[in-house]
């Protein structure tokens, strides 16, 4: 049932978000990020753990200076120890240290966790949440209290998890958290125990949902609790988090907009912003954008199947649950053995070549492309390689430059760096590679060698040697990523490997494509286009 009842939103990628492991924030990353999520329209950041380190801290302090629009910082921090008082428990003071109006009390719901982990008893656990709560709103906080546990609590003494939650209640909290903090229980449970929870209080904003991913249901739990009545949503930007993450505040936001007419950012436009705000967490964060994220990821909205690919480009509705755009990314084709004869067409006439190659030149590029996919090229993995086999099939085709041959020596070099003679320790002694290549271009045979870090690299650093004189813009060209794979098991080492090269200039970046048995043939091929692609789009002839 849809409506337009708004929908608090929660991030606390700042916080659970930085517990997945491989991800590490920075005091100035955080600040990035916190800007971020406060244009997108974020109603609370949670920024850390109050008093838990140096950096938390000064974040705390520095976040005071921005002038932020949308967004309210959340310090979060746990209940006091137990059998101490509340004024004396470090972590209660640290909350008030942070000199946040909110703040985020984290307290055991579950009788287990009490007693087992806590080690305390279950009245002085009450207890402890009670006397933590009253003590942090009599400093004027505003308390939301995050009901660790609260799902498993639930499901193994209900009574007592309730108790928790009305100790909070009673105390002042301001929101009352549900955690499903292993992540294991299923949305058809969240949505039953939520809703019960719900009826229980009877506040429309009192009851907010924190779901893990560990079952790959966050999202749907989390949907599944608003849908029961919940006012608060808790997740993080991408689905980082403890473990195996935290619900996706992306994808959160695109279902409860989109699909559940809920209001959540402060503007719909703001929508639009998804797929940017997206890429440029991760971009911080220094992890590669995942390309099959609903919503926001590249290949969202990319179609490869010769039905699917069809029937898109007669109506995008087709085989599109919203328009792509809404949320700020784009619609493409995947090109590939499984493309039709139509898609080719698509592409040939999105590279302007419409009115030289017809059907016939379409049917020979798809045989072309089963034929090299065949041989471990992939290219929906690399569109730059594939627009370079449609130009290759054009009549008058003349390549930038030909191979004639290559040499690449890679040498354990045992002598010192200086020369003076052999290692007597045991030291690194560094890799040295050294590639030769002939090439021929504009009617001359060129012969160069370059050292590199590599056998990869001396081969780049070779032929941009022989090319910089007669081409001089390839001096921005530079390769920012590259990949191998095992496409097809060989004899020993005979397997049939797949090279894929993103290289970038100054404007855009692009993709392609080597596959053979030989590893350094497979680079020199990705590579070679890397270069022939570039000069082709720039037009630039010799």
């Amino acid at each position: 049932m849809q409506n337009n009842k708004k929908i608090e939103l929660y991030d606390t990628t700042l916080r659970d978000g930085t517990q997945q492991t491989g991800v590490n924030l920075s005091l100035e990353e955080k600040i990035l990020i916190t800007q971020k999520l406060d244009e997108l329209g974020v109603d609370f950041i949670e920024g850390g753990f109050a008093g838990s380190n140096p950096k938390d801290d000064e974040y705390f302090k520095r976040v005071r200076k921005l002038n932020l629009k949308n967004s309210k910082i959340i310090s979060f921090g746990q209940t006091r120890k137990p059998n101490i008082k509340t004024e004396e428990d470090i972590f209660i003071n640290a909350l008030l240290s942070a000199n946040t109006d909110y703040v985020a009390l984290v307290g055991k719901a579950s009788a287990y966790q009490a007693e087992k982990i806590v080690k305390t008893s279950l009245e002085e656990n009450v207890n402890m949440i009670s006397d933590s709560v009253k003590f942090l709103a009599s400093k004027n906080k505003k308390v939301f209290f995050d009901a660790e546990h609260f799902f498993d609590g639930y499901k193994e003494n209900p009574e007592y998890a309730i108790q928790c939650l009305k100790a909070a209640y009673k105390a002042g909290s301001d929101r009352l958290i549900l955690c499903d903090t292993n992540g294991g229980t299923l949305p058809d449970e969240i949505a039953r125990i939520t809703r019960e929870i719900c009826k229980l209080f009877d506040n429309k904003t009192l009851i907010g949902i924190h779901a893990h991913n560990d079952t790959d249901t966050a999202v749907a739990s989390t949907i599944a609790a608003v849908d029961a009545g919940a006012y608060q949503v808790q997740g993080c930007i991408n689905g980082y988090g403890e473990r195996t993450g935290n619900a996706n505040m992306i994808s959160i936001i695109g279902n409860l907009e989109m699909k559940m007419g809920k209001n959540a950012v402060k503007s719909k436009n703001k929508l639009k912003l998804l797929t940017e705000v997206s890429h440029y967490v991760s971009e911080v964060a220094n992890k590669r954008p995942f390309p099959f994220q609903p919503y926001v990821g590249k290949n969202a909205f990319t179609h490869k199947g010769g039905m699917h690919a069809a029937g898109f480009l007669i109506d995008p509705k087709s085989f599109q649950h919203i328009d792509p755009l809404e949320v700020g990314n784009n619609s493409s084709i995947s090109i590939s053995e499984l493309s039709g004869r139509k898609s080719i067409i698509t592409r040939i006439e999105k590279l302007g070549l419409g009115n030289i190659l017809d059907t016939n030149d379409a049917e020979k590029i798809i045989k072309n492309i089963k034929e090299k996919e065949s041989e471990g090229y992939a290219f929906e993995l690399a569109g730059s390689s594939l627009d370079l086999l449609i130009y290759r099939n054009l009549p008058n085709y003349e390549p930038k430059f030909e191979l004639i041959d290559f040499m690449v020596l890679v040498e354990n070099k045992r002598r010192s760096s200086l020369g003076t003679g052999w290692r007597e320790d045991n030291s690194e002694h560094p890799i040295l590679s050294e590639a030769t290549i002939k090439i021929k271009t504009n009617d001359k045979q060129l012969h160069t060698a370059a050292e590199g870090d590599g056998p990869v690299a001396a081969l780049d650093n070779a032929l941009r040697k022989s090319l910089i004189d007669i081409y001089p813009e390839i001096n921005v060209v530079r390769l920012t990523d590259y990949s191998v794979r095992v496409v097809e098991e060989g004899t020993g080492t005979g397997a049939t490997v797949r090279v894929i090269i993103e290289s970038s200039d100054d404007k855009s970046s692009w993709t392609t494509v080597g596959a053979s048995s030989n590893i350094i043939e497979a680079s020199w091929i990705a590579l070679s286009d890397s270069l022939e692609w570039f000069l082709i789009k720039n037009s630039l002839n010799p």
